[in-house]
């Protein structure tokens, strides 16, 4: 539990037991909705948080480059507070001894996101099926932001199959990543980031300028989570499906991952899309604008079905549980360094 700039071996040690064991508990516990509802998450403060300074710095009638200032200062600001804090939690849990090092696999493992988003996606499958294209609909637009009423049941399940393996990375992989790197300061920051980012780091005419460093920086945050994610993706099709899937998880993250117009989300995507042999992303409408993007893996099936998103699930916890061996051999191996 040390200061953000002073993690020695022994601290990195720690710092990975504690995530495999908070890896072990989020795939058991998830998100508890009747925690959740007595109490604020920690990513709804942060969502505070960035709610309150883009309320109070960014005036859209301010020229451009002003609230790109803003945003620089905003972002800034905020990481240096989540740092802190994570700083300040690690300092009141030291004295605690074994309670403090259970609190903080608690925290760490409410951070994680794998049993919440496997959830979330199982959902946009059992409504498909139970509710038709309707349920299926409403299910996929808690966890994509594009225009569900223009989905087809395919078009649905692809919408699942690429939230699931991005979020893996954004939720899962670089969380984990960061609090090895940093411990409860590297999670908060990374985390203040990402929400961030999905808050204000879009577009549109308000966050184009104000959001722009938080979109930028999020983008650097993620880029080892995303290139670890797709070979644990690539290693999960080994293990599900043998050395051709793998192959082709490998060969379309090499052939197609850079035609994403995101730097990192091609990467668990294409791996996503090469485990299962089937073709993702293409043209897809966001509020009422479309988009025409590139086919990943455009071999594969583009008509997915509702077992692919089990397929897709799968894929995914075996994902999850080779971080967590790679995470724990780790420990092991830092353990005996120090």
């Amino acid at each position: 539990m040390a200061g953000f700039c002073q993690v020695s071996v022994e601290d990195m040690v720690e710092h990975l037991i504690i995530l495999t064991l908070a890896l072990l508990v989020d795939r058991v516990t998830g998100d508890p909705e009747r925690l959740w509802r007595r109490i604020p998450h920690p990513v709804v403060l942060f969502g505070h948080a960035i709610g309150f300074v883009d309320r109070a710095l960014n005036n859209e009638h301010d020229p451009a480059q002003v609230r790109r200032t803003r945003g620089v200062s905003a972002i800034a600001a905020l990481l240096v507070l989540s740092a802190l804090l994570g700083v300040l939690i690690g300092w009141l849990l030291d004295p605690l001894g074994t309670a403090g090092l259970a609190i903080e696999v608690i925290l760490v493992s409410v951070l994680l996101a794998q049993r919440s988003l496997a959830d979330h996606v199982s959902a946009v499958a059992v409504a498909l099926k139970t509710n038709g294209l309707a349920g299926g609909r409403e299910a996929v637009s808690r966890i994509v932001g594009r225009d569900p009423e223009t989905l087809d049941a395919a078009g649905i399940c692809r919408a699942a199959i690429e939230s699931l393996a991005e979020n893996f990375s954004d939720g899962v992989v670089a969380p984990a990543f960061w609090y090895a790197l940093f411990g409860l300061p590297g999670l908060f920051a990374y985390k203040m980031l990402n929400t961030a980012d999905s808050m204000i780091g879009h577009k549109s005419p308000r966050h184009r300028a104000f959001g722009w460093a938080a979109a930028r920086l999020d983008d650097w945050a993620n880029w080892p989570a995303a290139r670890i994610s797709a070979g644990l993706i690539a290693v999960a099709a080994l293990l599900r499906s043998g050395p051709t899937a793998a192959r082709r998880a490998v060969g379309c993250v090499l052939r197609d991952a850079g035609l994403h117009r995101s730097p990192n989300a091609g990467w668990p995507e294409c791996a996503m899309a090469g485990a299962l042999d089937l073709s993702l992303a293409g043209e897809r409408r966001y509020s009422g604008v479309v988009v025409r993007e590139p086919r990943l893996n455009p071999a594969g099936r583009y008509q997915a079905e509702t077992g692919d998103v089990g397929s897709a699930l799968a894929v995914f916890w075996m994902a999850c549980t080779a971080l967590a061996v790679v995470v724990l051999i780790l420990a092991l191996a830092a353990a005996t360094i120090s």
